[in-house]
């Protein structure tokens, strides 16, 4: 069963390696989009590297994901402006100095 959450909830943190694609510009490319959808598979199955006989449905639910996710990207709509990948790199970058206690 699924968990709900409310408002007030604490909800888990998505995978941080899966990155946001939706409304930027310039959009996200096929290359982004499968990365991100291979890391989904690979938090879902439990697997960094399938085994040869898990390798075929590992491979097939890699491309079947990233059919969705971009079917799901091309159909959202916003009216915020597109995000900038440079101030968006910048404030991971900051994210992460303040998780890990450095900078770069």
């Amino acid at each position: 069963m699924m968990e709900r959450r409310t408002a007030t909830s604490k909800a888990k943190p998505m995978c941080r390696s899966i990155k946001t694609l939706f409304n930027f510009e310039p959009p996200a490319t096929e290359e982004e989009i499968r990365a991100a959808s291979l890391q989904f598979v690979r938090k879902l199955s439990g697997f960094t590297h399938p085994s040869k006989a898990n390798e075929a449905a590992f491979d097939r639910a890699v491309e079947d994901v990233a059919a969705v996710a971009r079917t799901l990207i091309e159909s959202l709509v916003t009216t915020a402006d597109p995000r900038d990948r440079e101030v968006e790199a910048a404030k991971a970058r900051e994210r992460a100095a303040e998780r890990f206690g450095h900078s770069h």
